[in-house]
């Protein structure tokens, strides 16, 4: 298949990862099969929750999260661990939905994302093609406007992923070894597509532009 020439593409990618956690644009989302963890979630009240609802919910998982108790648990480090990062993250949640403004900001980021994930259309890596531009390997995929999405392995490292390559093939490697997916928006209109992320799909390196 001829592709038309390839136009510079100033949209940065985004990654809809394994456990969901907003807060700063380009989006990071921690979600696991595809449902989010919000800030809401974490203090286990609704998104349309009161101010004083939300103090309330607030204070009791600090008071159970709270690092004290990690003296008094003894079977794993592992349980350690997971007191230790509810903590954190029921301190974060507060930060952000205990301020009016910052609540705000954050809910419109919260429905953004969503409307994104509704949005975008699935593609694996072997719908990608591939470009080679020294050291640097670029995966592209064409947009029915003729531009295209693409995502480059330094892009990629930044958000934890490794595109490996090895002999003929290439890979996307995760350091969680969980499912997740990146959403690429096109360099020139509104469309964008969701490369899903597995580490179990290889494709041939002569897939090239």
């Amino acid at each position: 298949m001829e592709l038309a020439p390839k136009k510079s593409m100033s949209h940065t990618p985004y990654i809809v990862a394994s456990r969901f956690s907003l807060g700063w644009r380009p989006t990071m989302l921690s979600a696991e099969s595809m449902i989010q963890e919000t800030h809401y979630d974490i203090l286990s009240v609704r998104e349309d929750a009161s101010y004083e609802e939300i103090r309330t919910s607030y204070r009791s998982a600090i008071l159970n999260h709270h690092p004290d108790k990690l003296q008094k648990i003894s079977e794993t480090s592992d349980a350690d661990n997971e007191v230790g990062d509810r903590f954190l993250k029921a301190q974060k949640a507060w930060e952000v939905l205990g301020n009016a403004r910052s609540r705000a900001v954050y809910d419109s980021e919260l429905r953004a994302s969503r409307e994104d994930l509704l949005a975008a259309e699935d593609v694996s890596l072997e719908d990608m093609m591939i470009e080679e531009n020294g050291e640097v390997l670029e995966l592209v995929y064409q947009c029915r406007c003729a531009d295209y999405f693409s995502v480059d392995s330094l892009e990629l490292g930044k958000m934890g992923y490794t595109l490996l390559k090895d002999g003929n093939t290439i890979s996307i490697q995760n350091p969680d070894a969980l499912p997740a997916s990146i959403v690429l928006p096109c360099g020139s209109c509104s469309l964008q597509v969701r490369l899903l992320i597995n580490a179990d799909i290889k494709t041939p390196i002569d897939n090239q532009l």
